[in-house]
């Protein structure tokens, strides 16, 4: 016996997704209707530096190894994040899921490793 879908199945879906919309489009509409009314300036368009006057351009290029050690913070942060769940259930995991952890932090370690060698953490040029 075959389980097949129907197109009246989605009609829940189609409701729900038509009154997501429709609630989305009514707020905004409303909103536009009965908000406040501004007029732009020159003084509401220049940038606010919570006081401070701007001095040169925004455009400078910074050095790369800033977004270097952002991206390498990022990812060792996430890879921890991956830690958590075991560390929860580590006794239901046995013996296989503490060799695949120590897998796991070994190849962080390498990691760790490649980039100590290629000496991307230091700042001295």
């Amino acid at each position: 016996m075959e389980n097949l879908s129907t197109p009246v199945d989605y009609l829940p879906i189609v409701i729900q997704l038509a009154v997501a919309l429709g609630f989305v489009i009514l707020t905004m509409t409303i909103t536009h209707l009965i908000g406040p009314k501004r007029k732009t300036t020159d003084v509401k368009l220049t940038p606010f530096e919570s006081g401070i006057e701007s001095i040169g351009n925004a455009r400078q290029p910074f050095s790369i190894k800033y977004f270097i050690v952002a991206i390498m913070f990022v990812i060792f942060d996430i890879e921890v994040i991956f830690m958590y769940p075991w560390a929860v259930n580590f006794r239901e995991f046995g013996i296989n899921g503490l060799i695949e952890m120590f897998i796991f932090m070994g190849t962080l370690l390498l990691g760790f490793i490649y980039i100590l060698k290629k000496k991307v953490l230091e700042w001295n040029d």
